[in-house]
């Protein structure tokens, strides 16, 4: 028996969308097509949304737990703490779906599996690691997580990002990503295989590139790729305006008609185009049919995927059936989830360096400076929830010692334009800024951070808001800081005449120009037009903060960048290096106080080649949400361990990277697998406040078989004098290859907790089906017979143990690699210790 939308008592998912789209009009199934999902009010179906952003918590929604950014939950290699935080996520974005459902879909768009093929990426914080196999594992975790573990329904639908080749920002979607058959199948493939395979999540995006010439909406991967890789069927959705881009930006195609009905063809089913309004999609794909560049049953194909998610997710049966129906409001930014987030952020924070320094004794009358741009701080990135409260640093650390001083290290000036300063209102609002002030009073100092490649923000004194340009292009002091999707906070000082200063507005390329009313504004086009300032010190940030270091028994300086500016989403680093008036305030307070730790959290690698080779103590961590501060603190401290390890190469200097477009990892000797450099941190580095030693490697075979396991076991012993987190990693190196092999490559990992003087055999596996390249020419992966070198230690510069493994390649052809079903069962940590 079924209901108006083919509803039945029993049937599965399949059949209620075989029901229904026998009920639907041709139009109505375009319909579907799009993001926002109109109701078929007839049928009983109800609206529906593609697209809520879930990267590292409920985004864009209002309060939500923000748990740190995905490079820094990566860097806890704990993959049951990631699939944790997943369910979290997952269960907020529930609570809000049922509070809006209008507006807030449970069709999420995360995780991104794209490996972090290069630093300088924009889009850094938002991937797991430069190892496909670890970004595919913890990948695989998160999406586990948000989908939940009921038989039949999803918690949400995890959408992985982006399909394919995606690593750089600059002319992102109109240059073409050309992969090697070999980096193909061998390095972005196998990140989204994982959790397809492991039915961890069911949508995938495209993304803006081109792969090898051809829009990557237009891929002919998606088919012969992607779909292979998933049990079950899967929905693939457009990036945003991204299908207009065919005919658009990309000219690949000569009307935006051809360019949807290609797309549509390809395997896009939901285009993510023009936010709300559905007409132009609709309006295209109507007339591709009229135009006979599509078939029905290409628009059945796609609406019979949208359909089965929505089915999977409960849409097409009543709310009472729904088991995620008990989600209470009350989940969001839980006592739990704030518990999750502050443990989340302490496994995330790695010690790069340590002569002993750290962790710092607590004691009575210890004098601590807490300086830097982040001492007293905490910043969200594009695709974090709004904070529910921020517990920074400095705020974390006062409690527990005896005395605190602090400083941000921002100079303080103040501009003149002729006889007159430029005042700013101190009113909490804020309001326009006017050069009327006839002395440098407190209305008119402003702080100026330094956020690299130039890029400077102004902060009011009289408010403690940022200065930006409003729509009109008038400068008001009315923000909390730099964000938005086109940031209108920050500023570069250009050289004027006579020693003076031109203020240009970094996102509309105009400079700053005082007006016949005084009034600021940000609409001079050339240096010509702009009015000169001069630029008065009040207080030299640098200075200040020494001053404040040499009275303190250590100083701890909060380094590293604003997640808003200076690389992020539509933003590529053009180096490595930290902001110059950041180096400078370090070496200022090194010099008033060596005891100096540097606290670096930032959305990508540093190249701190100083700061290594001066300081006595070094600790990174990604920008880290609510409960950052008090994650550091703990570490700082030593109440909590460092158990974070690096996922990604940190270089000693951007001369060490290929060109930002080469994706050839292979030919241009990339990534850790190919990178033949000194690195300034390598892949898998962590240091630990105790001390382990590894002894007895033992492989359970000495040889297998192309098809065969190996079990590699290790005994791991805390010699320290204080329970220890350790990461176990092992990597393999082919001796002996007709093709180019990498280095070393991560083969497995265990993460462990040792109290002092314990010691435990670690056991990790060993496929030696994972051991082949792509070989195109016979069109799968091959294992050669040869010898193996197995190397376990604690990063790939700290091999502790070597063995050697014989393997014996497959007689006739390919083998199949391990798919993301097999890894998905060890999600929760691959490595077994006993």
């Amino acid at each position: 028996m079924t209901d108006s939308i083919g509803r039945t008592s029993g049937p599965s998912p399949d059949a209620r969308v075989d029901g229904l789209l026998a009920r639907l009009t041709l139009s109505e199934k375009i319909g579907l097509l799009h993001q926002w999902q109109a109701p078929v009010e007839r049928l009983g179906l109800r609206p529906f949304r593609t697209g809520t952003e879930a990267l590292h918590g409920a985004a864009w929604l209002g309060t939500a737990t923000v748990f740190p950014q995905v490079i820094g939950l990566a860097s806890s290699w704990n993959a049951e703490l990631v699939r944790a935080v997943g369910a979290a996520v997952g269960d907020e974005v529930r609570a809000k779906h049922q509070a809006d459902p209008g507006r807030v879909g449970l069709n999420v768009w995360a995780p991104v599996v794209n490996p972090l093929r290069d630093p300088r990426w924009g889009r850094n914080e938002e991937g797991w690691s430069e190892d496909p196999g670890l970004t595919g594992r913890l990948a695989t975790a998160y999406a586990t997580g948000l989908r939940g573990g009921h038989p039949d329904r999803l918690r949400t639908a995890p959408t992985l990002k982006h399909f394919l080749g995606y690593n750089n920002e600059t002319d992102r979607a109109t240059t073409s990503s050309d992969l090697p058959p070999r980096v193909l199948h061998e390095y972005e493939l196998p990140a989204f295989r994982a959790p397809l395979a492991a039915g961890a999540a069911v949508a995938v995006m495209a993304s803006y590139n081109l792969v090898n010439g051809v829009p990557a909406h237009l891929s002919p991967l998606i088919a012969t790729e992607l779909r292979r890789m998933a049990p079950d069927e899967i929905m693939v959705v457009g990036d945003a305006g991204a299908a207009t881009n065919i005919a658009g930006a990309q000219a690949h195609l000569p009307d935006h008609v051809s360019g949807f009905a290609a797309a549509l063809r390809a395997g896009i089913d939901s285009f993510t185009e023009d936010d709300t309004d559905t007409r132009p999609t609709v309006e295209r794909l109507t007339e591709a049919l009229e135009r006979g560049l599509i078939t029905a049953a290409d628009v059945d194909r796609a609406a019979r995927r949208v359909l089965s998610v929505r089915a999977r997710l409960g849409d097409l049966d009543p709310p009472e059936s729904d088991p995620w129906a008990g989600v209470s409001p009350d989940v969001v930014d839980c006592p739990a989830h704030r518990e999750l987030a502050r443990e989340a952020a302490r496994q995330s924070v790695v010690l790069l360096r340590n002569d002993g320094l750290l962790p710092l004794a607590p004691t009575p009358g210890l004098r601590l400076a807490v300086l830097g741009p982040l001492a007293d701080a905490v910043h969200a990135d594009w695709y974090s929830g709004t904070l529910p409260y921020a517990v920074t640093l400095r705020a974390a650390l006062t409690g527990p010692v005896g005395e605190v001083t602090t400083h941000s290290g921002a100079d303080r000036i103040a501009l003149r334009a002729g006889g007159r300063y430029v005042r700013a209102t101190a009113d909490d609002e804020g309001g326009p800024l006017a050069a009327d002030a006839p002395s440098a009073t407190e209305d008119t100092w402003l702080d100026v951070f330094d956020w690299g490649a130039e890029a400077v923000a102004l902060r009011a004194v009289a408010n403690g808001r940022h200065i930006g340009a409003d729509d009109d292009g008038e400068l008001v002091n009315d923000r909390p800081g730099p964000g938005g999707w086109v940031v209108r906070e920050t500023f570069r000082f250009a050289p004027g005449p006579d020693g003076t200063v031109l203020l240009r507005h970094l996102a509309t390329d105009r400079y700053v120009a005082v007006g016949p009313d005084g009034r600021l504004r940000v609409d001079a086009a050339d240096p010509d037009a702009a009015t000169p300032f001069a630029v008065e010190l009040l207080v030299d940030g640098a200075a200040r903060a020494a001053e404040l270091a040499a009275a303190a028994d250590v100083a701890v300086v909060a380094l590293g960048n604003h997640p808003m500016v200076n690389g992020r989403e539509t933003e590529d680093r053009v180096d490595l290096a930290l902001p110059a008036g950041q180096e400078a305030l370090l070496r200022a307070v090194h010099a008033a106080n060596p005891r100096t730790v540097l606290a670096l959290t930032s959305s990508y690698p540093y190249a701190i080649g100083w700061a290594d080779a001066h300081l006595p103590a070094v600790l990174w961590s990604a920008h880290g949400g609510q409960e950052h501060g008090a994650a550091l603190a703990s570490v700082l401290l030593g109440d909590a361990e460092p158990g974070g390890r690096l996922t990604q190469t940190w270089y000693a200097d951007a001369a060490d990277l290929p060109d930002l477009l080469d994706y050839d990892i292979i030919g241009s000797d990339a990534t850790y697998l190919y990178h033949r450099g000194e690195p300034l941190y390598p892949f898998g580095h962590g240091l630990s406040y105790t001390r382990f030693d590894y002894a007895d490697l033992r492989f359970s075979a000495t040889s297998v078989t192309a098809d065969g396991e190996v079990e590699v076991s290790v005994e791991v012993t805390n010699s320290g004098t204080r329970v220890g987190e350790e990461v176990v990693q092992l990597y393999t190196r082919q001796r002996r290859s007709r093709v180019k092999q990498p280095l070393r490559q991560l083969r497995d990992h265990a993460r462990i907790t040792l109290a002092p003087g314990e010691r435990r055999v670690v056991r990790l596996r060993l496929r030696a089906a994972e051991l082949g390249w792509w070989d195109d020419a016979r069109g799968g992966h091959v294992v050669e017979d040869a010898p193996h070198s197995v190397l376990v230690g604690r990063s790939v510069g700290d091999i502790r143990l070597v063995g050697t493994l014989s393997v014996r390649g497959a007689a006739g052809g390919p083998v199949r690699a391990a798919d993301g079903a097999e890894r998905a069962r060890e999600a929760s940590g691959a490595g077994r210790a006993r």
